[in-house]
């Protein structure tokens, strides 16, 4: 007779598949991110604080938040370096305490060179922890279980940054001071918290070993890989340099541009946790080049819409889009890069998001000046090559996931 035996591999709960299984050092860095983003204040509302509370013509706020631009595009590749020469733990807690004091000294400054000096400063240390970070996951989760883990601090990332967005806005009219405050307070816990809580999790380098950016630049998929993420970076940060333009230039108030942008919050904290359980089972450089191509979509779609409504539609859409890239672009990453060079890889990876950020705007409104549908038209197009792009190289991606 075969004997019945007790069930003792149920299927896991609606929660523990979207949460179970990780370790509790990455859920401090996840409460830790996620503090850090509810006090991001100061960088959404600086072109704000410098034309109203330092009274500064447009063109030379322009200048200042360029300097502040150019802090960021070394930002990225300095970490990546420090993390994998110092140690990730380090390396954020480093940058998230020079963040800090960078924030006091701005808010408190009052001469134009004072102000470009710690702007400078500030580029480049603000998103410091982002490589860290981003080498930590990869060095405590392992390779199933690395776009749920990666969809997680997205997710954080972006529920923080929309209550800062709000709360931002309404203590700005109490005076930019507390923003600045705020936004040291949350950076310098976020930090102090890793040091404490979490163990440094860089791999133990062997002797045979390279290092270096010039190893990074001679992985051509890795290359190819940032090459296509520029393209996407280029499309996706329209929404935040030409869009708010776009709307305006159609005499929409500034208001249908924050009713547009809403649906993006709010599909991305609803849905992001719903889906995520389906997206980890999925190939992540496939699920990259689809949202890649959706996202392209939707921006060439808004070239078709004049209202509030077609805004927001238009605007749902690209959501979907970067819902389904959550959490893929940093597995990709990690299945890149070898050990001993995470933090470099994640930090060229970054540069892309700091290239793109410059070019969206440059670029962006020069299209723009020719007309809304050859912005938006353009734009899609880059979309859908950027996504051709990832299908392109994705079997040597799996190649090398599969090899490591």
């Amino acid at each position: 007779m075969v004997p019945v035996t007790s069930a003792t591999t149920t299927k896991p709960s609606l929660l523990q598949s979207r949460v179970g299984g990780l370790p509790r050092a990455f859920w401090v860095l996840f409460g830790g991110t996620f503090v850090n983003r509810l006090g991001t204040m100061v960088e959404p509302f600086i072109g704000v604080y410098l034309t109203q509370a330092r009274h500064m013509p447009l063109a030379t706020a322009g200048v200042v938040m360029a300097v502040f631009g150019v802090g960021s595009l070394l930002s990225q590749l300095v970490a990546g370096w420090l993390a994998d020469h110092i140690g990730r733990r380090a390396t954020l807690t480093g940058g998230m305490v020079a963040t800090a004091a960078a924030m006091i000294v701005l808010g408190y400054s009052t001469s134009l060179p004072a102000i470009v000096a710690v702007m400078a400063v500030l580029g480049l240390v603000v998103d410091a922890y982002r490589p860290a970070s981003q080498a930590m996951v990869t060095d405590l989760i392992s390779p199933d279980d690395r776009p749920r883990a990666f969809g997680l601090l997205f997710w954080a990332i972006n529920m923080g940054f929309a209550v800062a967005m709000v709360a931002g806005g309404w203590l700005a009219q109490s005076g930019f001071t507390w923003l600045f405050w705020i936004d040291a307070l949350t950076s310098l816990a976020f930090g102090l918290l890793v040091w404490r809580a979490v163990p440094e999790t860089r791999p133990e380098k062997n002797g045979h070993e390279g290092g270096g950016f010039a190893e990074v630049l001679k992985d051509r998929l890795m290359v190819a890989y940032v090459l296509f993420s520029l393209l996407y970076t280029f499309v996706y940060l329209q929404a935040f340099t030409t869009m708010p333009l776009a709307v305006t230039g159609q005499g929409l108030p500034t208001t249908s541009y924050g009713v547009a942008m809403a649906v993006n919050g709010l599909l991305i904290v609803l849905v992001q946790p719903l889906i995520s359980p389906w997206l980890s089972k999925r190939d992540p450089s496939l699920m990259l080049a689809i949202g890649m191509a959706v996202v392209g979509v939707g921006f060439a779609l808004t070239a078709l819409v004049s209202t509030t409504a077609g805004y927001a539609a238009t605007v749902a859409v690209w959501s979907i889009g970067e819902v389904l890239t959550a959490g893929m672009a940093g597995a990709v990453v990690a299945a890149l890069a070898p050990a001993h060079l995470r933090g470099r890889y994640s930090g060229l990876y970054g540069f892309a998001w700091s290239v793109g950020g410059l070019l969206a705007p440059l670029i962006g409104t020069r299209l723009l000046a020719s007309g809304q549908v050859v912005l938006w038209l353009t734009v899609g197009a880059m979309g859908l090559l950027g996504a051709l792009g990832q299908l392109a190289i994705a079997p040597a991606v799996r190649r090398r996931s599969a090899a490591g």
